[in-house]
């Protein structure tokens, strides 16, 4: 009896063992059919991607055979990184786009989605300070990151007010944040309403904001947006059209059901604040798609008068080739 014991107890244990052989295996090998994908953001993580984090976290990228890795991106930004074939698909917007095709030596990147349809960024201050309108910049300072995009932004929006940008202190802040910077030192800075804005509500600071489009036409770009390197939408083509399928079902669910997109980006991201991070979900749920059927949809005419505002304003030295630019070629089918 006890050899037979023996027996039936050394089969169960050979039999575990060919179990989880055969489950390693198959582990393995599902890993080995997944492509691995590596998606550079813009910034530090924040509501402008939680459609990437809702597609990852949910599976969304792996029922289209890609394992994707989202990384913060190194001194030099996405642009770069993925014009040198260091991720497959980055985060960038139109403005960094635009500086890249039109350079001496042109990066070989394009946008191929749209992640919010209309600019959401503007020159924010704390209403005791009075700026109501790009007029009301004269005799205050402004806190910036010595951008020259920056200085003609604001001369523009003064010119159209018959201001005097002479009369504007600019001032760099470097990595200060916002509340921090208009507190102690400037009076006014850009921001992205989505967050700053958003935030400010929620720790009950009465901001005025002025939001760019509304004092010029041509200054609604698009910021974010994804890009890729030429070489890869040439010869991955398939590759492009899993990632924003997947993609753009992370942002359908952030926009339907934002609460629950934000926890999907506090749980790669806990050092974001839970309220706050729910609160710009549901003020982007509204902008993603907004004025579109598809999300990502992209329009020529916004690359347009975007590019030739920059070069009107010398910040390019030559006109863009809108259409080698962007692309819609590989967004999902409606």
């Amino acid at each position: 009896m006890k050899k037979v014991i023996s027996i039936f107890i050394i089969l169960i244990l050979v039999s575990s063992i060919i179990v989880a052989c055969s489950n390693d295996e198959t582990s393995n090998k599902k890993n080995q059919e997944l492509e691995k994908v590596t998606v550079i953001l813009d910034w530090v993580p924040n509501t402008n991607h939680t459609g990437l984090y809702v597609a990852k976290n949910k599976g969304y990228y792996e029922e289209e055979g890609l394992d994707v890795e989202i990384i913060q991106p190194s001194e030099g930004g996405a642009a770069n990184l993925i014009a040198n074939e260091q991720g497959e698909f980055g985060i960038s917007y139109q403005e960094e786009v635009t500086y890249a095709r039109t350079s001496e030596n042109p990066l070989p990147i394009k946008a191929i989605s749209a992640v919010i349809q209309n600019n959401t960024s503007g020159f924010a201050s704390p209403k005791d300070k009075n700026i109501e309108t790009p007029k009301d910049f004269e005799d205050k300072k402004y806190g910036g990151w010595g951008a020259p995009m920056e200085e003609a932004m604001i001369k523009g929006l003064m010119e159209k007010e018959e201001s005097d940008f002479s009369k504007v202190e600019m001032v760099n802040i470097g990595s200060l944040d916002f509340f921090t910077a208009v507190k102690d030192h400037v009076d006014f800075t850009w921001i992205f309403y989505g967050w700053d804005g958003v935030a400010a509500k929620e720790k009950g600071i009465d901001l005025n904001f002025i939001k760019l489009q509304d004092f010029d036409k041509d200054l609604n770009f698009y910021t974010p947006v994804i890009i890729a390197n030429e070489k890869l939408l040439e010869d991955k083509p398939e590759l492009a059209r899993k990632f924003l399928k997947a993609t753009e079902k992370g942002y359908e669910f952030s926009i339907e059901k934002p609460k629950e997109a934000a926890m999907e980006l506090l749980k790669d991201n806990s050092e974001i604040d839970e309220n706050i991070a729910i609160e710009s979900q549901k003020y982007l749920a509204d902008e993603y798609k907004k004025g579109v059927d598809r999300w990502g949809e992209m329009k020529e005419d916004i690359w347009s008068n975007y590019a030739n505002w920059m070069y009107e304003k010398k910040l390019i030295e030559s006109e863009l080739e809108v259409k080698e630019a962007y692309t819609n070629d590989f967004l999902p089918e409606k």
